[in-house]
Order: C-alpha cells, then structure tokens, then sequence
C-alpha cells in the first residue's frame, strides 16, 4: 500500500513531551511528502471524526509545552468491535493510511488492533509512569522526575524548620520507578515502592530511628501510589511514625501536579527522535511495531512481543538508595 497521509493521536494519560511527538510526528512526515491528520481526544476522535489538517505550522511553539495540543482521553468503546469499525470507516473517508499512537499499554493494544485490521500503525511510549515493558525509557519521565523532586525539595524546607517528618506519595501507577529515581534524588530516608513488600517498623520507624541517633532531625519518605491503599498508605504511614517517634509527620499527596509543566531538555529530545523513527516505519509500509529506546538507541519491536514483556524493577538501585539514606 502506498502511504499518502498519516494521522496521528494521543492517548490515556497524558505526559510532557507528548507535544513534542507530535511536531516531530508532523515535521518529518510533511519533509518526506506525506501528509497529516491530527486525531484529537484519543481514539474518540477516530469513532467521532473528530480529525483536521495539520501543517508545519500547526506544530509550531508547541515543543516547549506540557499536555497535549491534540487532548486525550480514555476511550472504552474503542475496544468494541462497533467502535473499531467506526474507526475504520473514519480511516478510509479520511484518507489515513497509517496511524501514530502516542501513549501508554491500553495505547498500543488499540494500534495493534487497528493494524490487524489493515491500517499499520506505531505506537510511541507516552506516560510518566515509566511501566512500559519494552522500553527502558518513557516520554515524559523524566520531566515528572524533576517535577516530583522540586516539590518534595520545597516540602523538606519546611519539615526542616520544624523538624518533622514529611511522607510523600508520588505517582507511578502500579509501578515504582518514579519513586525510586525520585526518593534517591532528593535523600529519602525510607522509598516504598510496589515491588519490594515493606515492614512499616524495619523499614520506616527503625530507619528513622537510626538516622536519628546520627543526629539527623528531619525525614523525608517517598512512597509509590501503587503502595496500599491509593491515597490513603501515606496518611497511615505519617500517623504510624507521629505515634512510634513522637516526630510531627506530615503526608502529603502531590498527585497530578506530576504530569504537567515545560518537558525537559531529556523528554523533548527523545520525543522527537521517537516521533521520527515512527515516520520512517510508516513510510516503508509497516505497522505493528512500537518505538523503544533500549541500550542507548531508539529500536523497533512487534507489538506483539512488546506487549508480553516483562520489565524489570532495579533491584540493585533499590539497594543503593537504602544503604546511602542512613
């Protein structure tokens, strides 16, 4: 099939550095002779026709900024067979030949979907979370990272003037690399996270209770949502710590404050390169496949296997953190 125009769209949750795909999706699709269409709110826009033009001005002035141009949204009549095939009439009285899907695990089973059924497409992984299995690094992560440390960083001001303890939950999903990586950045005393099951007393009060000894007289406690009950671990966590150490403890849930802001210089990069490695797959005709970024270089993979991957949670980083948070 010869590719004429491309559409492109993103999906589930969104996260900075998704505008930068996007621009990258269009700017190297219009170099190469195609053209684009801009799928707004997700799948939804596929189902609805909610579908425009988009030019290399289109994209201007938005590689800088958070959220998505194109909106997103979570579409449960997308995994209809009513709803695919509504989408797929869209395809054909659009004229999209192929489809680029920026976005998380729910994202690419859709692309795989609609590939079965003859329109290629390439997924982008687009999520905070950094809980795709197939890629070692997702746009946006790093930008959340910075987010969730610069709050936490003015959180410990204040626990620090009144020597308290502050309990922080971060996002991530059922994943804790978001945790992990922030807890580290910013001398966590104890991270919790959902790979590694905790003790409240050893691995909280205990660790307070040695750092104490040292001399040390504020805390600051990363904890992954995915960790207990959402939202409510933290609370428990900070009342638990009050009650064994008589510290005033404090939690404190930054929630969706994470997934917005200016992405990073890291997140833009790696969006763009992302954004045109699906272009060149298209190009050539092919589809099922999502973009991965493994051992420093951008690579390919059935879709397929991507979705029956395992990642793995960095146990040895995991480790480092404890023992340099005494």
């Amino acid at each position: 099939m010869s590719m004429k125009t491309i559409g492109v769209l993103t999906s589930g949750g969104d996260a900075p550095g998704m505008n930068a795909a996007v621009r990258a999706v269009v700017r190297s699709a219009i170099s190469t002779g195609l053209k684009v269409k801009g799928i707004m709110r997700g799948y939804n826009g596929l189902i609805d026709g909610e579908i425009t033009d988009l030019d290399v001005r289109s994209v201007s002035d938005i590689i800088h900024r958070g959220g998505t141009i194109l909106y997103t949204a979570r579409s449960p009549e997308f995994k209809t067979e009513a709803g695919m095939q509504k989408a797929l009439e869209n395809c054909k009285k659009f004229g999209i030949d192929g489809v680029v899907v920026i976005g998380g695990d729910g994202s690419y089973r859709g692309a795989r979907d609609l590939s079965l059924r003859g329109v290629p497409c390439i997924g982008l992984p687009g999520t905070i979370d950094n809980d795709i299995s197939s890629t070692e690094y997702t746009i946006g992560f790093d930008t959340a990272m910075n987010t969730a440390m610069e709050m936490v960083d003015r959180l410990r001001d204040t626990a620090q003037s009144h020597e308290r303890c502050s309990v922080v939950e971060v996002m991530g999903r059922h994943a804790g690399y978001l945790a992990l990586q922030t807890g580290i950045a910013v001398g966590a005393t104890s991270i919790l996270v959902p790979e590694v099951e905790y003790n409240l007393q050893a691995d909280v009060i205990d660790r307070i209770r040695t750092a104490q000894k040292t001399g040390k007289k504020h805390f600051i406690i990363v904890v992954a949502e995915g960790v207990g009950t959402i939202h409510e671990e933290v609370f428990h966590i900070a009342q638990a710590i009050e009650e064994a150490t008589g510290i005033e403890s404090r939690a404190t849930v930054l929630g969706h404050v994470q997934r917005g802001g200016r992405p990073t210089v890291r997140d833009r990069v790696m969006a763009s390169e992302m954004g045109d490695a699906a272009v060149q797959l298209l190009v050539q005709g092919i589809g099922n496949r999502v973009i991965s970024y493994r051992n420093s270089q951008i690579v390919n993979d059935d879709i397929y296997e991507a979705l029956s991957m395992q990642k793995s949670f960095d146990f040895d980083t995991y480790q480092m953190a404890l023992r340099i948070s005494i």
